[in-house]
């Protein structure tokens, strides 16, 4: 009997149990292997007692269930963990002592779900010697080698909703509404929410804009009778020659840094540049990564989980799974993490969404 681990590394996002379900069971029916679930990432393979075996019967349930039954952090780099003796805490490489834990376990391979940052570890631990495959899991969608990530979809459905929501306040005061989505440094979450859910102006990390071009537009909604407007903002964009608003700064052996703070500054800037219209900002933040997984999330992730674990049996590791058009592909880690995946400026949906008149402040 092979034995394999699975671990959820990275931020939540809707779908992660739906995988976990399809690796466990694709494993356990279709190749008879053994699942051990490594609780909170790369930490279940450093600290002791945070491993578990998963079987179809334990695992019942959770395909519509938001999060992680493993639970994740992004705290637990490896080759780069914070270690706490005699109240002194030191950044140091333990990636050695993870794969040892690996061997331990007897694992003959290891399931990595996570974005860019966990696939990241996951493509330096291949190349040591781990057997990892990996999936792709992210609600910003910026991973290259996959035409969509899972998540991402439901996360674009929430914000879609809490646009509609605030059309309605918007019209019944007359104001502006400024919504901060996630995203990080790409703009795919703020696009598609913003076109589908009526947007007046998008700004996304890719187009660096003019905050007077944005006032410009709302105002000529205004004189065209159009007495509210809605402005979607990424939380990666940033003015021509300016830069992203970060709420805390990356530290080493910890969490990259946190962007948030520019739905507050556009928000300011309009009440500035709109003449006579009030503005309102909101947040959206984790509400786009919780909740139950949407049909079109539950089928994608139970792809990849099926998807991994025949990988698996083909002795195929160090890859990753992929959606490329409507089939399920798998590319080298190597490949996977090369680079993000951005919106284009020039082509594709910004050419679309300009064509009907949003702004996106150029």
């Amino acid at each position: 009997m092979k034995r394999i681990g699975v671990l959820t590394g990275g931020g939540d996002c809707p779908g992660l149990n739906a995988v976990i379900r399809a690796v466990v069971k694709t494993a356990s029916l279709k190749y008879k292997y053994e699942v051990i679930g490594i609780e909170d990432g790369f930490d279940g393979l450093v600290l002791p007692n945070k491993t578990r075996v998963l079987t179809p019967w334990n695992i019942r349930g959770i395909l519509p269930i938001g999060g992680t039954i493993l639970g994740t952090t992004n705290r637990a780099n490896p080759f780069q963990y914070k270690v706490t003796k005699g109240g002194k805490t030191e950044v140091k490489d333990i990636s050695r002592k993870l794969l040892k834990k690996v061997q331990t376990l007897g694992l003959d391979a290891l399931v990595v779900i996570g974005g860019d940052g966990s696939l990241t570890i996951a493509s330096e631990l291949f190349k040591m010697g781990c057997p990892i495959v990996g999936v792709p899991k992210t609600i910003d969608n910026d991973i290259l080698a996959t035409d969509v990530t899972f998540g991402f979809n439901t996360a674009v459905e929430t914000a879609t909703e809490a646009l509609d929501r605030l059309h309605t306040t918007a019209e019944s005061h007359h104001r502006v509404m400024v919504v901060e989505v996630m995203g990080r440094y790409v703009g795919w979450i703020a696009l598609e929410t913003g076109i589908a859910g009526g947007a007046d102006a998008i700004l996304i990390p890719e187009i660096p804009f003019d905050i007077g071009k944005v006032c410009k537009k709302i105002n000529d909604r205004k004189k065209g009778g159009s007495r509210s407007s809605i402005v979607v903002v990424s939380e990666g964009a940033k003015p021509i020659g300016g830069e992203v608003s970060v709420i805390s700064a990356s530290e080493k052996g910890g969490c990259a840094e946190r962007l948030g703070g520019i739905g507050d500054r556009v928000g300011r800037e309009l009440c500035s540049g709109c003449a006579g219209m009030e503005v309102r900002v909101t947040v959206l933040g984790h509400l786009q990564r919780g909740g139950s997984p949407n049909a079109y999330d539950r089928i994608l992730s139970t792809r990849f989980g099926v998807a991994v674990v025949d990988l698996i049996a083909r002795k195929r590791i160090g890859e990753m799974v992929c959606l490329r058009g409507q089939a399920i592909e798998s590319v080298p880690l190597s490949e996977a993490v090369r680079d993000q995946k951005r919106v284009s400026a020039e082509e594709g949906m910004v050419k679309i969404a300009e064509s009907i008149g949003i702004c996106f402040g150029r």
